[in-house]
């Protein structure tokens, strides 16, 4: 059992407990609940009483203990917030602030470092401002979000989140008071930069909860250095430079070695660690391009880091909501690192010590609302420093809130709004009030997911800069139980602790990358590493690696027993309470998961269900927040909803996001709306749809067939929806319903088949005479050549059954075709690879659809700016299209009627098309790809058209109150929407920002406008950190001198006074011969070894945009387009490296710019441009 160490901790919190519910008869047992209170609180009386020596103490303890008992089983007199509130002690919202109007800043597209977590933190922000009569106005370009639906804000505005557009809707809607903690660092950046424009002063816009000069303390590291020095609190020796010089010079006093950190920058984005000058010197010419200051500080590396979630109203009541610990030790950032909570190896003087450490800086600084204190702690002594202080929602207190069932960020906005924590009842537990300190009796383990794999030249190393594009969530009673179902959630073909093959081992182990878990298995499990040996390498804490080295003996002992019939009850209850899956146990023992299911049932080993309550069951609590678990002997809930089952997306990733998250929660919504019963299955911690409100029950679980096999049979469900949730529910779908007769809602799983499975895909098409490429299944090297050379190359190569195009390339020529085929069969080891012809320069055209039975109920048709080629998630979609006409526009519709009836489709799909030109005749459309379920653009269309194709959907689904068939696109409409892809190649290093047919953007964004000029100009401005070349500036360019491109782009930009410059000759002699007008282009020194000397040409000519319009990627790091194209990125200087986006950007900088005075076009909220609420 988890069972804290704390036992003072849980006397204390029983004791505060007891407090409330006897407030009636004793103030005084409140006022040692107040936190300002001088009188001792009663647990130090306790121990005070415990000093002196008494002849009747054990009848003291006994008596206590008893009371305990009998206070536990009087149920009726069970604390009750309610009960406690209505004492009138307490006098509620005596200092409300008194706002009308707030307007909540979003954090913009999805990035590492910086993902759903804010979509969560934000929506709870918004449901705290509308229970309290508060209007919201909310700024996000987020259009895949919960919290841009109008469900939650009265106003969205998509805009980009920079002081000018913030400004202009400041002008529009004239705000009381503003939110900043809730969009991340953008909003955070944003707030502290518009305070010292003066622009909140000007409008007077009030900052809600934490004041601005506490945020800047918290983000500036030298005034944050000072005030802690104030309270002699310890942190990490450093000094705060601005130039490379001053960091050599800091470096030389501090001492190697040392790690670099940016000021007011995300997810330790431009830090590293550096042993000596020659690293420090490069790190910090790249790090200083990022952010204006950096901070040179004595390394602490191998040290423990712990993090502390606080929080604190303005009536300086204080509490730590949750302490986490990181399994690695300090030198990978925290959004890199595997985090359990709560700690597992502090002693109690060490938990205490830092508790009260946390308590003391958040007060200090006076932080009101939420704030998360990170330390670094000696593994051996007392010795501790403060790493950093996020005074704002950050991705961990999403995982504590998720953790321990605190609802930190609705809090948080409510104490913004002037309420103190004694005052608020939990929203979650509805027994307490929000003054209280969690106590857990489970585990938490998170681990995180990074997609490196997907990247050419990509470093995969992992330090003090975050990678990690997710994360995963699991609950169980004991380490190995929660961190095995972890390993699970990252990815399903892990099974769970396995190792991999590695070619130095040694060495992935001192020096982590993304896959160092693997690594530590592969030691401990294959290699027979002893626990001493991992430590030495590693510093990970031999409390986990004993842990760990409890699942290889368990691993061991399977082996040997070597057969399915050898495992007796006692040996597979012991297997699963570590957390062994029963696929794992299957491949031990040599058999099927099916027959180990039966085996275990037989044994009646099922697993039971526990609340997250919060209040370590000390105390009754209503949630619905439930985990499964082998290490219990009772149910905590009973099962009489047969409600229905909706499997969420899983860890976001690259080509899974956000988008399907919106999906899940709006067919829970639409269910719950018809009176459904609703079980809601995730684990991703960052999500809406696993927030405490959202379905009627809810499983953090993994979306694996067994579980989901055994939470739909001990709830007996009416059914499960499949379609809603990206590709991961897709993949069990079949199995659900074959061999675990799960009842599966819309279209029947076997006709899903028919479309994940090239073959009979293609043959329905055949028969229902829609055109596809021409294309062929092959299983060897030699007829696959034979085919690409009978259909000409290009060819596009992809296996079966993918996600976001792994493993798809188009392939130019013979030899780039062998080399391929041997990477595919990787990927796939039980399907053949595809090859179809791959048609260049044709228009691809995506169709989001929903139907009932085989009827088209509704249909979207967006265009894709770029060529077909660029994976339809990278790619930049415009809806209503700009460039299709009625004929075309009608073709594909028939083409979605005959597909729905074909597949007899009941709920969501989508489909991709490619329009093919041809001379004299109409063009050809021939359909490339076709998922049953619902898309990464449903709810780009559902806001852009004002209609919820999810909600129609799941209407369908059930087959209740299903609309008659709309045209949506026979409408006209005045306005227009492009999503565009949201990148992180800053952070990925090395990486080629090329685009392929494999995605590679970790999120989107979306703004409206009156034409496609306007919308595209805020999308991109939209996009992290894009600054737009201002005239004047200097533009380099570079790329394929075969594309007319580069010489209208100069064009466009000559009449603005840009200066252009280009790294080679035949660049300059391209442009300048096919350009129209009479332009110049400079040609400039471009060394392509040295980052610093590069630097230093780019700031020697001001370069502010670069345009690289490359035909291929760069085949080697010196290839001249790929050191432009990554260090543009590196440099923070917008690159534009497709060729009609580049355009489209150069034609809008020719209309917008100089700007205009008054408030632009595009500026105009959503229920403007839509007209109406979205249902």
């Amino acid at each position: 059992m988890v069972l804290s160490t704390r036992c003072g901790q849980a006397t204390a919190s029983l004791l505060r407990q007891r407090c409330l519910a006897e407030s009636r008869r004793s103030a005084f047992a409140l006022r040692s609940f107040s936190s300002q209170s001088t009188v001792h609180s009663v647990a130090s009386s306790l121990r005070l009483q415990q000093k002196t020596p008494s002849p009747w103490r054990p009848q003291q303890l006994r008596s206590f203990s008893s009371a305990l008992t009998r206070f536990a089983s009087e149920s009726t007199n069970a604390p009750s917030a309610e009960s406690y509130l209505a004492s009138g002690i307490v006098k509620p919202g005596r200092n409300l602030v008194d706002v009308k109007k707030v307007l909540v800043i979003g954090s913009g597209g999805l990035s590492i470092g910086q993902a759903g977590e804010f979509d969560y933190s934000g929506s709870q922000a918004l449901k705290a401002l509308k229970e309290a009569g508060v209007e919201s106005v909310l700024i996000n370009p987020n259009i895949a979000t919960i919290q841009t639906d109008h469900k939650l804000a009265d106003e969205v505005y998509y805009l980009p989140v920079t002081p000018e557009y913030v400004t202009y809707v400041i002008e529009r809607e004239r705000p009381d008071a503003i939110f900043l903690s809730f969009g991340g660092q953008t909003a955070l950046n944003l707030g502290v930069q518009m305070n010292r424009m003066g622009i909140f002063e000007r409008y007077g816009v009030r900052v809600l909860g934490t004041s601005i000069k506490t945020l800047e303390t918290s983000e500036d590291r030298d005034l944050f250095a000072k005030a802690l020095n104030e309270i002699n609190i310890p942190i990490a020796e450093s000094i705060a430079v601005n130039t490379v010089d001053e960091a050599l010079k800091a470096a030389e006093e501090v001492g190697y070695p040392i790690i670099v950190r940016s000021a007011y920058a995300l997810g330790g984005l431009g830090s590293g660690f550096a042993n000596n000058a020659e690293e420090l010197r490069n790190l910090a010419s790249r790090s200083l391009t990022l952010a204006p200051q950096i901070l040179v500080e004595k390394s602490l590396r191998g040290w423990k880091e712990v993090e502390y979630e606080v929080v604190r109203d303005a009536d300086n009541n204080c509490i730590t909501v949750c302490n986490m610990e990181n399994f690695d030790p300090l030198g990978i950032h925290t959004g890199d690192s595997i985090v359990v909570a709560p700690s597992q190896t502090l002693s109690d003087e060490e938990y205490h010590m830092l508790r009260t450490a946390a308590i003391k800086i958040v007060r200090h600084l006076g932080v009101v609302g939420e704030c998360n204190v990170q330390y670094a702690l000696q593994p051996d002594g007392l010795d501790y420093r403060v790493i950093e202080v996020n005074a704002r929602l950050s991705r961990s207190s999403a995982l504590a809130s998720k953790a321990t069932g605190y609802p930190l960020a609705y809090t948080a906005a409510k104490i913004g709004l002037g309420h103190t924590l004694p005052e608020l009842p939990n929203a979650v537990t509805k027994t307490t009030t929000a003054n209280f300190e969690p106590s857990l009796d489970y585990i938490v383990t998170k681990i995180p997911r990074w997609d490196l794999s997907k990247f050419q030249h990509v470093n995969r190393d992992i330090g003090s800069a975050m990678k990690s594009v997710g994360e995963v969530m699991a609950i169980g009673r004991t380490f190995e139980e929660s961190f095995q179902k972890a390993i699970r959630q990252v990815d399903p073909q892990f099974l769970g602790f396995q190792g991999d093959k590695f070619e130095n081992l040694d060495d992935v182990l001192r020096n982590p990358t993304d896959r160092r878990w693997l690594a530590v298995g592969q030691a401990m499990i294959h290699e027979n590493y002893s626990v001493d040996k991992v430590h030495e390498l590693t510093k990970i804490d031999k409390w986990f690696l004993y842990k760990l080295q409890n699942l290889v003996d368990c691993q061991n002992e399977l082996k040997e027993i070597g057969s399915l019939f050898g495992i007796q009850k006692e040996t597979m209850l012991k297997a699963k309470k570590l957390g062994f899956s029963d696929k794992q146990i299957a491949l031990l023992v040599g058999s099927s998961e099916d027959d180990v299911r039966a085996r275990r049932k037989s044994f009646g080993i099922t697993p039971w269900v526990k609340k997250i309550d919060t209040l370590a069951a000390e105390f009754p609590a209503d949630t619905n927040y439930l985990y499964t678990t082998y290490n219990a002997t009772s149910h905590d809930v009973t099962f009489d909803d047969h409600g229905i089952i909706i499997l969420g997306s899983g860890v976001y990733r690259i080509g899974s996001s956000v988008e399907f998250d919106w999906c899940a929660v709006n067919a829970t919504l639409s269910l719950r709306n018809m009176g459904k019963k609703t079980v809601m299955i995730n684990y991703n911690p960052e999500t809406y749809s696993t927030d405490f409100d959202t379905a009627d029950k809810l499983y953090f679980e993994e979306l694996s067939y067994e579980r989901v096999m055994d939470i739909y049979e001990l709830e007996t469900a009416s059914g499960v929806v499949v379609s809603v949730g990206g590709q991961l529910p897709q993949n069990i779908a079949l199995r659900l319903q074959e061999t675990g007769g799960a009842h599966v809602l819309g279209t029947n799983p076997i006709d899903i088949d028919k479309a994940e499975d090239r073959h009979k895909f293609s043959q329905i098409l055949d028969s229902i005479g829609v055109d596809q490429p021409a294309w062929k299944e092959l299983t060897s090297v030699t007829d696959a050549e034979r085919f690409a050379e009978s259909v000409g190359y290009p060819v596009l190569v992809r296996p079966s059954y993918v996600l976001s195009g792994a493993a798809m390339n188009v392939i130019y020529s013979q030899d780039e075709l062998k080399e391929k085929l041997l990477n595919a069969s990787a990927v796939s080891p039980d399907h053949p690879v595809v090859i179809t012809k791959f048609i260049e320069g044709a228009q691809e055209i995506d169709v989001d659809a929903v139907a009932s039975n085989g009827k088209l109920l509704l249909h979207a048709v967006s265009e894709h700016v770029e060529p077909a080629g660029v994976h339809s998630g990278d790619a930049t979609l415009v809806l209503p299209p700009a460039y299709l006409d009625e004929s075309v526009m009608g073709r594909v519709k028939e083409i979605a009627e005959k597909v729905a009836k074909a597949w007899n489709i009941t709920g969501p799909f989508n489909m991709q098309i490619i329009k093919a030109d041809q001379e004299g005749t109409q063009p050809e459309l021939k359909v490339i790809e076709c998922n049953l379920r619902a898309s990464r653009s449903f709810p780009f269309v559902s806001k852009v058209l004002g209609t919820n194709f999810i909600d129609t959907a799941t209407k369908a689904l059930v087959g209740r109150d299903v609309p008659e068939p709309v045209d949506l696109m026979a409408e006209k409409r005045d306005y227009v929407a492009t999503k565009v892809p949201q990148f992180s190649w800053t952070r990925l290093a090395g990486a080629d920002p090329f685009l392929g047919v494999e995605m590679s953007s970790t999120g989107e964004i979306a703004c409206f406008g009156k034409d496609l000029v306007d919308a595209y100009w805020a999308s991109l401005q939209s996009t992290m950190n894009f600054r737009v070349p201002e005239p004047g500036e200097g533009i380099l360019l570079g790329g394929d001198i075969k594309n007319p491109a580069l010489a209208k782009i100069v064009e466009y930009l000559q009449p603005l006074g840009y200066k252009f410059f280009a790294a080679s000759p035949s660049v300059k002699t391209h442009i300048e011969s096919t350009a129209k007008e009479d332009v110049s282009v400079q040609v400039i020194e471009f060394p392509k070894k040295d980052k610093r000397a590069l630097r230093e040409v780019f700031q020697k000519y001001n370069i502010r945009g670069t345009f690289n319009l490359a035909k291929t990627r760069g085949k080697t790091l010196l290839d001249e387009d790929y050191v432009m194209r990554r260090n543009a990125v590196d440099f923070g200087v917008p690159l534009f490296m497709e060729t009609k986006t580049a355009l489209l950007f150069a034609q809008a900088m020719s209309e917008k710019l100089p700007r205009s005075e008054g408030i632009p076009s595009e500026v105009r909220s959503w229920s403007e441009f839509a007209g109406g609420k979205l249902l």
